[in-house]
């Protein structure tokens, strides 16, 4: 992944972009809008799903974690398959196979059928997230790239928080067979782009041999290991499982082949010595948290309004997807900020509308309903628009130009897995603090307590009544207790968002007026 890619010359450079490079750019957007899509779509649907392939709660789970799995697996490797195959090759194959193991999703009547389908599903479209910046970089003009960044963020904001309210949707109004058989005539439009936009190149049959097998191997194996972990370790009650001990085993065991891989291969898979740089190291960072808020508040909001509010899959999503409402009004905008704010200032800015809006809900109640998400969620649309967009950028000016795809990869996997590090400190979190908020709430309620002796005295005589009051106060002090959590998480997100500002002043300032550079 480190072979570097060929560009052309400002000189060759038209100052706009033709048809084609636009039908090429709407096929990496779409692609990528796709992949992000599918990662959370099935969310909405699992009830469905677990009862048709005769699943276990626990085991429907593996539904939604072997697509990301998969996804975060193939992230960092796609930068070596293109330089492989040419860009043009490699995504006319991972869409036709995204498609294929789409409907094989559809089509599934058993758990490991489905699981089997989800990884593929995951492991081709993850190869569709940096080749879309892969192809606004070197199918448009400096000029007319932060168009086509603005849209590549889009797809990281809308996806995650689009894919319950279409999934919802769809199992509420057809089937949950649709949510993967939507990808079909979606699919066929994308080959469509692709083989019109995209120039033929010729294949690199020599890189199969030079490969640096020993890091690639290392690097599946590790991501792989580490998100299993993340995703099931709570679930699995951590160290006190074998299976989660083995797998952590087996991630330390591909850490080493990955440094191995970079020691002794001369064109390593990706150079994780970048990490290292100062600059690169903070976007990293920061984008490990950033991705963190993004899926854990995505997943927070729909539990909350499910479970205390009583608001199904459908109105839930409508309440996440309000964030994405800014992201559409900043969009126009954005070439003229590239040009004129200094990155740094956009990205705090960002970060910090992105944390006043997790601080505005710590503090709900047990009547919130979905109207009282509408200002925090206007909120962190603008404070995804610009973390994320700008974050994009300084990614790619973080390091020299013949790094840019091993950054992009480093990147984009970090945001990925940023959201499964966020998702399992929730699960960890979230159990843990809903006992405590019991336990202290039923502390200040004794038998002799004031308000334990009047709802008694309220139900009389009647034994059955007294036990009806002593059921009542307990439901009420345990969703008090989920609400207080739910807090805490809020809370959790909006101290991480604000601990993670400071990396930013590290970062390289984009004179101002200054073209995009993207990988």
């Amino acid at each position: 992944m480190s072979t570097p890619t060929v560009r052309a010359s400002p000189a060759e450079t038209p100052e706009k972009a033709d048809a084609a490079a636009w039908l090429a750019v709407a096929a990496g957007i779409i692609g990528a809008f796709m992949a992000a899509l599918d990662i959370s779509i099935t969310n909405s649907a699992l009830p469905q799903i677990q009862g048709e392939i005769g699943a276990s709660g626990t085991e429907g789970t593996w539904i939604a974690t072997s697509y990301l799995v998969a996804e975060i697996i193939m992230i960092p490797l796609s930068g070596w398959f293109t330089n492989m195959l040419g860009l043009r090759k490699f995504l006319l194959i991972m869409t036709t196979l995204f498609v294929s193991f789409s409907m094989l999703c559809g089509f599934s009547t058993s758990l490991g059928m489905m699981v089997f389908a989800r990884v593929g599903q995951g492991f081709t479209g993850g190869a569709m997230i940096p080749t879309a910046m892969t192809i606004v970089s070197t199918r448009l003009p400096p000029s007319q790239q932060p168009i086509g960044m603005a849209f590549f963020g889009l797809t990281a904001v809308m996806g995650p928080v689009a894919g319950p309210l279409v999934g919802g949707w769809l199992t509420e109004n057809a089937s949950w067979h649709y949510a993967f058989f939507l990808n079909l005539p979606v699919g066929l439009g994308l080959l469509t782009l692709l083989a019109l936009g995209l120039p033929a190149a010729k294949m690199r049959k020599e890189l199969l041999f030079e490969a640096d097998w020993i890091g690639i191997a290392g690097l599946s194996i590790f991501l792989g290991c580490l998100t299993v972990v993340l995703e099931d370790g709570q679930s699995q009650e951590w160290l006190e499982s074998r299976f989660i001990v083995i797998l952590m085993a087996f991630t330390l065991i591909g850490l080493v082949m990955l440094v191995l891989g970079q020691i002794y291969s001369k064109h390593p898979v990706i150079r994780l010595s970048i990490l290292f740089q100062r600059s690169f190291g903070s976007v990293f960072v920061t984008a490990l948290v950033t991705g963190a808020a993004l899926y854990g508040v995505a997943y927070l909001i729909p539990q909350f309004l499910s479970s205390i509010t009583g608001y199904n899959a459908l109105q839930s999503g409508t309440v996440v997807l309000l964030s994405g409402v800014p992201m559409l009004l900043v969009m126009p905008f954005i070439p003229l900020l590239v040009r004129i704010l200094d990155l740094r200032i956009a990205i705090v800015f960002g970060l910090l509308c992105y944390a006043a809006s997790c601080y505005i809900d710590t503090s709900l109640t047990g009547g919130a309903d979905g109207g009282d998400f509408y200002v925090s969620q206007v909120l962190r649309g603008f404070g995804q628009a610009f973390s994320l967009i700008f974050l994009n950028q300084a990614a790619t000016r973080s390091v020299p130009r013949h790094l840019v795809q091993d950054a992009a990869g480093l990147y984009s996997a970090g945001r990925n897995l940023g959201g499964s590090i966020g998702l399992a400190i929730i699960a960890s979190l979230q159990e843990r603090q809903v006992s405590l908020h019991t336990q202290r709430l039923f502390e200040t309620v004794t038998a002799n307590s004031v308000v334990m002796q009047d709802r008694i005295r309220e139900a009389g005589t009647d034994p059955a009544g007294a036990q009806q009051v002593i059921g009542s106060l307990f439901q009420t002090i345990t969703r008090q207790a989920t609400v207080m959590a739910f807090n805490d998480m809020f809370y959790f997100y909006f101290i991480s968002l604000l601990v993670v500002i400071p990396m930013v002043l590290i970062l390289k300032p984009i004179p101002k007026g200054s073209s995009v550079a993207m990988h």
